[in-house]
Parts: C-alpha cells; sequence; structure tokens
C-alpha cells in the first residue's frame, strides 16, 4: 500500500482514473534556460536540415540507405560486411548514455532529443501562436463549434501536418539521399508510387505523435525513463526540487511571523510541464530535465524576493546534505569501459581496408595435376569495394619457406568498380615437390599497384604422399 505523499507514483498524471486521456495545456515557458535551450534548437534545427544538402565527393555527407545496405558517415562508406564496426558504435553509444545518465540524469532529453525539440521547439510554438497560452486553449477546447474554433483547428491542422510532411521529406532523404528526393518531387507521384505511400505513412506518423500523441512517447514508448530508475544514484545530477529550503510550504501573508519554507506553492513549476508533473514530488519517470520549472520558479522566487534555485539543476546528495558533486567508482568504471571502446572502434576505423576479398576454394574440385610435374588448385574470389573509385587488383602468392607458386587468372585482370562486389576465378600452382602435407597452408596477397591491401590465408589440397 503506498503512503498517501506517493501515491502520484502508481499512474500517470496523462491518464484518468478510468483510462482516459488527461490532457495537458503546458504554459508558456520563459526564462534563461528555455532561451538557452532555444538557442541549442535552433542550432539543431539547422544541423538537421543542412546536412542532406551537404557533400562530399558528389555523395552525401551521412546517409542511412538500409534499402541499399549502404551506410555513410562523414563521408566513409559502410556496406554489411562492416556491421561489426556499426555493433561496436551502437554498444559504445550505449555506454556512453548511461555513463550520461548516471553523471547528468536525463538531460539528453531536455536538450537535444529529437521529440523533445521538434515537440516543444517547433509545433508547441505553432500551437501557441495559433491557439494562444494554456489558458486560452483550454477555453478553445470547450467552447461549441464556431467559426473562431473551426478557423484554428483547420489552420493548426494544416500547419501540422505540413511541418510533418517536411519532416517524414527529410527522413528520407537520410534514408536515400536529398538527390533522389528531389527526383520524385521532380517526376511526380504517379511515377514513385512505391515511395509517396512509405512517405505519407511516415507523414501521418510524425502528425500523429506531435498532434496527439505527444508527450505519451515519452513516457509510455521511449525507454529512456525506465532505465533512469535504474541508473540514477543520489550523485546524479537532474531537475530537483529544494525540500530542505521550500518547505513546508505556505502562502504569503502580510501578518505572518513564523518562519516557513520558500515555496508559496503557487504552482507555476506544474503549469509549464509538458508531462504535468509536479517536480516537488520528487524525482519522477515523467520528468524529462526540460527545466521548464526551474525558470517559471526562478521568476516566482524573484519577484517575491528570495533566493533563486529553490529548483535546480542538482544531486539528492546537494541538497540533503549541501555536497558537490564528485566521481564516485560506479562513474570511474563507466569512463574507463567507454575510453575502451572508444579506443577500439578508433582502431577499427583507421586500419579499416579499401577492399575487402573473400577466397574459397572451388566446391567440388580437389586438386589439378599440370605439366612439368606442378599442382594447381582452382579458387573463387568476390571483392568488395568500399571507395568511390575502380581499383585494379593484382593477387600474388605469398611465398614461404619451400613453397613456391604462381597464379594465374581465368579471364580478365580483376578490376572492381567503385561501391560495387567484382569477383573472379583463379589458379594456384605449386611445385608438387614443395608440397609435404594433404593440406597446405598458403596466403594470398591482394594488391593494388605496388600497395598491398590485404593478405587472404586458405588452404591447398594436395595429392596424398
Amino acid at each position: 500500500m503506498s503512503a498517501p505523499d506517493e501515491i502520484f507514483r502508481d499512474s500517470f498524471g496523462t491518464i484518468t482514473k478510468d483510462g482516459k486521456r488527461n490532457w495537458v495545456f503546458a504554459k508558456r515557458p520563459h526564462g534563461k534556460l528555455y532561451n538557452g535551450r532555444t538557442i541549442v534548437s535552433i542550432f539543431y534545427l539547422i544541423v538537421f536540415f543542412s546536412l542532406p544538402w551537404i557533400k562530399i565527393h558528389d555523395e552525401p555527407l551521412f546517409l542511412f540507405n538500409i534499402f541499399e545496405r549502404k551506410f555513410i558517415l562523414f563521408g566513409m562508406i559502410f556496406w554489411p560486411q562492416d556491421f561489426f564496426v556499426f555493433a561496436l558504435a551502437m554498444l559504445t553509444f550505449i555506454v556512453f548514455v548511461v555513463l550520461f545518465t548516471v553523471v547528468f540524469g536525463r538531460i539528453f532529453c531536455g536538450w537535444v532529443c529529437p521529440q523533445t525539440i521538434f515537440m516543444e521547439m517547433v509545433f508547441r510554438k505553432i500551437e501557441y501562436w495559433i491557439d494562444g497560452d494554456a489558458e486560452k486553449q483550454r477555453r478553445l477546447k470547450d467552447m461549441p463549434w464556431n467559426g473562431e474554433k473551426i478557423l484554428k483547428r483547420t489552420g493548426k491542422f494544416i500547419a501540422f501536418f505540413t511541418m510533418s510532411f517536411i519532416i517524414a521529406n527529410y527522413f528520407l532523404a537520410y534514408l536515400t539521399g536529398m538527390d533522389h528526393v528531389l527526383e520524385l518531387m521532380k517526376d511526380g507521384i504517379s511515377s514513385h508510387w512505391d515511395i509517396f505511400i512509405p512517405l505519407i505513412i511516415f507523414t501521418s506518423t510524425f502528425f500523429f505523435v506531435y498532434w496527439w500523441f505527444r508527450e505519451q512517447a515519452c513516457l509510455i514508448v521511449c525507454p529512456y525513463g525506465r532505465l533512469q530508475g535504474v541508473m540514477l544514484d543520489p550523485n546524479s545530477i537532474l531537475v530537483a526540487y529544494d525540500y530542505v529550503r521550500g518547505e513546508p510550504r505556505s502562502k504569503i501573508h502580510k501578518d505572518e511571523t513564523e518562519k516557513k519554507g520558500d515555496c508559496i506553492d503557487c504552482f507555476d513549476c506544474v503549469r509549464v510541464c509538458p508531462t504535468g508533473i509536479d517536480i516537488r514530488n520528487g524525482t519522477q519517470m515523467e520528468c524529462v530535465n526540460c527545466t521548464a520549472c526551474i525558470d517559471a520558479c526562478d521568476i516566482i522566487m524573484t519577484r517575491v524576493h528570495r533566493p533563486t534555485g529553490l529548483i535546480r539543476y542538482a544531486s539528492e546528495n546537494n541538497i540533503k546534505k549541501g555536497e558537490k558533486l564528485h566521481m564516485t567508482t560506479r562513474t570511474g568504471a563507466y569512463i574507463v569501459v567507454l575510453v575502451i571502446l572508444l579506443g577500439v572502434l578508433t582502431a577499427f576505423l583507421v586500419t579499416r581496408k579499401d577492399i575487402q576479398a573473400t577466397i574459397m576454394r572451388a566446391q567440388g574440385m580437389l586438386y589439378q595435376e599440370q605439366p612439368d610435374n606442378k599442382i594447381s588448385n582452382i579458387y573463387n574470389i568476390k571483392l568488395i569495394n568500399k571507395t568511390r573509385r575502380n581499383i585494379p587488383v593484382q593477387l600474388k602468392l605469398e611465398e614461404e619457406g619451400d613453397l613456391h607458386g604462381e597464379i594465374r587468372m581465368v579471364g580478365k585482370p580483376l578490376e572492381v568498380p567503385a561501391e560495387a562486389v567484382g569477383d573472379g576465378v583463379f589458379f594456384v600452382i605449386v611445385d608438387k615437390n614443395d608440397l609435404h602435407h594433404r593440406k597446405n597452408k598458403i596466403e594470398i596477397g591482394v594488391y593494388s599497384g605496388d600497395r598491398k591491401i590485404q593478405e587472404v590465408k586458405t588452404n591447398f589440397v594436395a595429392p596424398n604422399n
């Protein structure tokens, strides 16, 4: 059974007891932190809408083409064969998120999460412009369907759907490239129904999220809020209410002589919260650390001539014991693991080869007798060119010890087209007197000019002695 002051933890504030949606009408925030978030959001949006237009060597700077299984990061092309690099990068990112959350709480959600930025800094601002602040939005919701309500709802619908369509097009540009998107626009819908239908689905999804689902995406869909409860400790920095200074709460009375807490119970911190929580109840999963309550509280404290910072970035130990942030053993361990992962990831990226070769003996064939007492094996080679240029390739048998031989290509010399896969067939021919085992280890060097690209180890089958 929950204590009376802990009942709020048993349910979402955005859902009523009978399971219906409890709509949040968030008051328009103001203040230094909100201005800072606005600057960060403007920079974020400039980057988001600019990246698909930036090219290196006539290729996008960023591309995540899951359809052709082609990925470009900072101009470097990755293919499915590089999946282990992506897996390592994802593991590094997860460790970074864990470390960041342990130290700074959910600050990512409030400042740079795409959901928060588009909701609070784009769609919410459009809503304020059309419908007005929170109180006007409530009145509009309760208003009968007259001319004013129809005009505002229609304008808001068009604005939200248009913005969702623009975001969906840029989302598509990150998947297929901006040139492809412009080509679709030029050719028209009738020529590209296979792309247009997914585009409308993406648009409708974005529209649904920002028109109706809103903060529920952070509360129900996103797992980060639930992970936060596991990863936080008393030294983690988060948006917190200083209950030591603020309690007991009381309204301001002129003749009051008894010293009470600084919180005047104005509820402004609740009114501006986009998820509808009361930050004074303590750390809650619904809090996205947007800092709107900090700005609202600071404005009130200034008006009543009391110190600001009643709600601020702080840790539990900072509020309860007055301790400053310090490095913990767990934080140090995360940093060490993160540094190691970054080092390994960097090493993989630096040593990543332009061409990846796979050599296998032809199936169903053991060896062939050749003139002059020589033995040959036939091999298939598959080459993946990860660069933007055609690369001619030569194969050489790396001679070790007494093993001497040569390689003869079947057909024309190997040349792998840019960003493509090439294959070929070749013979490895070795003097029979150099073969002392049934299976002999050989190494084949893959060269482009005088530069060795890769060395592949395989087996050479010989007759039984």
